[in-house]
């Protein structure tokens, strides 16, 4: 049994097929199978059984992919973490962040940190928050920036940012709020607008769950209106008078005339944390980024102590 053969297993898990999975690992298809085949001989399993619907694992071969992808993501780890003893700092940092909040908290520290380390190349990685979730437990990054609550448990976390979260309204209270909200108030019960009309962002977006929550928190269920996958989208239509939306304080557009925001009664907050695998080696470039976003929060609160 070698790491290739492993490689090629879980290929073939992943594409439920043989064809496919040859593809993507760049070899031939009978080669594939033939490496697949000894190694079952060698084990006295199946790994594979072929189906009308794809190829699928036996209870064996649940387990052995199970552990073959455990082995390989040790030996990626212990490769990096011996590239880093004997050569310092890797070459590259994989960061996922979703939309809604890495072109807010990214770009001042990502100026910072490529300027201390220009020799280290940043991968942006920008996904829904479910997907990012899935993606870093599988090691497809470094550190991600995620909001809790976070759903596996597979991932430590180190605290970021905590804000508040607050409501947009139309400056001009629409004929569709006119005779239950007056215009620009600067605080309000959420279930004030239990009847207005919702812009939510879509399904796989975390801050999506937190709104259907907060409002769930004061008796009803939102009526939605538009489903965006951008919040500054969902602002636009805020300000086109097509209905309220919740969004994160940092996400605002103060600029906007046409918009207005309203604090909530409840004073909801989300946390932003950093989150990796746990018992997996991180990196040092990964080490450095969250210690320099530490002592940038460090230098802003002595500045306005």
């Amino acid at each position: 049994m070698d790491f290739r053969t492993l490689e090629y297993i879980l290929a073939v898990s992943k594409a439920r097929s043989f064809t496919k999975a040859a593809l993507a690992m760049n070899v031939a298809q009978p080669s594939l199978s033939q490496q697949i085949g000894k190694l079952e001989r060698e084990l006295g399993v199946t790994i594979f059984v072929r189906r009308q619907s794809g190829v699928l694992l036996t209870p064996e071969g649940e387990r052995f992919v199970t552990q073959a992808d455990s082995l390989l993501r040790q030996r990626d780890d212990l490769l990096r973490e011996m590239a880093e003893r004997s050569g310092g700092m890797g070459s590259e940092l994989i960061l996922g962040a979703p939309a809604i909040t890495g072109g807010h908290v990214l770009p001042p520290l990502l100026r910072r940190f490529t300027d201390l380390y220009p020799q280290v190349r940043i991968h942006l990685l920008e996904e829904t928050t479910e997907r990012l979730e899935e993606l870093t437990v599988n090691g497809a990054t470094d550190l991600t920036i995620l909001a809790l609550p976070l759903h596996d448990s597979r991932l430590s976390t180190k605290p970021l940012l905590t804000e508040r979260i607050v409501i947009a309204l139309p400056t001009t209270m629409p004929a569709w709020g006119r005779s239950y909200l007056p215009d620009a108030p600067p605080e309000i019960d959420l279930k004030e607008v239990a009847d207005a009309p919702f812009i939510l962002l879509k399904r796989g977006y975390g801050f999506r769950e937190t709104c259907l929550t907060l409002c769930a928190e004061r008796g009803f269920t939102p009526k939605i209106a538009f489903e965006t996958s951008s919040v500054e989208t969902a602002q636009a239509l805020v300000a086109a008078g097509l209905g309220v939306t919740l969004i994160p304080e940092m996400v605002m557009r103060t600029d906007d005339q046409a918009l207005h925001f309203a604090q909530l009664s409840t004073k909801p907050t989300r946390t932003l944390v950093f989150a990796y695998v746990k018992d997996r080696f991180l990196s040092m470039a990964a080490r450095l980024f969250m210690a320099l976003y530490e002592e940038i929060q460090e230098a802003s609160r002595v500045r306005h102590s």
